[in-house]
């Protein structure tokens, strides 16, 4: 067996945590240290190096909550982050020592939010299978709604008359810093008023962000007559462009704004993109859909796609002692 190590991440790792994200086949800028960081002061960090003698092999963007781990609860998505050489064989010996170095500090449980296979640049299952192999748990699954790109679309036809509707009203797509506007003005009391939430990010953080990833965060704003009546912050990945946030004024349905806006982005800003990711579309931790909302999206040509949530007991490391035959 091969001599693997694990240490907790400590700021004098910044550069060679970067640097392994960078080249990883299963990581996107969210698990660079400076988006992590945005928000250090709402999570306590328990992100994990592992090492093969000296070489860093294998990074864990995680935090801590009492006897649990979480891979990562700031983050959309996270999990074991490998190299695009790694295999299976090298692959169980790393998440054995993870799993042995949480059980040996008392950490009970792990629990897995896995990436999304369209954000990897080569498959990435093997966590999965040795969450299986551990006796883990699926214990949510999120339904994204994604366009693969590169196909054709089945576009409905209300989608298409609210397109050329904006088209007709001269809505002028822009794509400014007015991010605090938008907050403000629409998207808080959209989200307070319809779900009774409030958005991830605030205003400042997320144009904190976007000044650090500026091709990575890009914001969009639609005017009528010069007065904001939707708009949308995308994430934008090596092969996805994701909706992260998206609100309308209560004329949005009159005007055709947000389809007219998300024409424009599916067909020019993702264009060179593989998917163009929606994200969910529902409630209740994944257990009920809102139909309208993923009605929407399906009406743009989108499919489901499943994020699996795995939570797995560290003692069950032992498990992988007997994998290879």
């Amino acid at each position: 067996m091969k001599n693997y190590s694990v240490k907790l991440y400590t700021s004098e790792d910044y550069a060679i945590w970067n640097n392994f994200v960078s080249t990883a086949k299963n990581a996107t800028f969210l698990f660079h240290r400076d988006f992590m960081e945005y928000h250090s002061d709402r999570f306590q960090d328990f992100s994990l190096l592992v090492f093969e003698e000296d070489k860093l092999v294998s990074i864990l963007p995680a935090n801590k909550v009492g006897d649990t781990v979480f891979s990562h609860q700031g983050l959309t998505y996270g999990g074991v982050v490998l190299q695009p050489k790694s295999k299976l064989y090298d692959t169980i010996f790393v998440f054995r020592a993870i799993l042995k170095f949480l059980n040996d500090t008392k950490i009970s449980k792990l629990f897995l939010k896995q990436i999304p296979t369209i954000y990897c640049d080569f498959s990435s299952d093997e966590i999965n299978y040795l969450s299986h192999i551990c006796k883990g748990n699926i214990v949510m699954k999120h339904n994204l709604s994604v366009i693969t790109l590169n196909q054709k679309r089945l576009i409905s036809k209300s989608r298409r008359e609210c397109v050329n509707r904006g088209r007709k009203l001269e809505l002028e797509i822009r794509e400014d810093n007015e991010i605090e506007l938008f907050w403000n003005d629409l998207l808080i009391p959209n989200l307070r008023d319809k779900y009774n939430s409030k958005p991830v990010h605030s205003a400042e953080e997320i144009i904190a962000l976007k000044n650090k990833f500026p091709d990575s965060i890009r914001h969009f704003n639609v005017y009528k007559d010069d007065k904001l009546v939707c708009g949308t912050t995308l994430f934008i990945t090596k092969k996805v462009v994701k909706s992260q946030y998206i609100a309308g004024s209560e004329s949005n349905n009159e005007l055709g704004s947000i389809d007219f806006l998300y024409d424009f982005l599916i067909n020019e800003v993702a264009k060179s993109r593989d998917y163009f990711d929606f994200g969910p579309s529902h409630e209740n931790n994944g257990l009920q859909i809102v139909k309208s909302i993923n009605f929407w999206k399906e009406s743009f040509g989108a499919n489901s796609l499943i994020q699996d949530f795995y939570e797995v007991n560290t003692s069950n490391y032992v498990q992988l002692e007997n994998v290879l035959i």
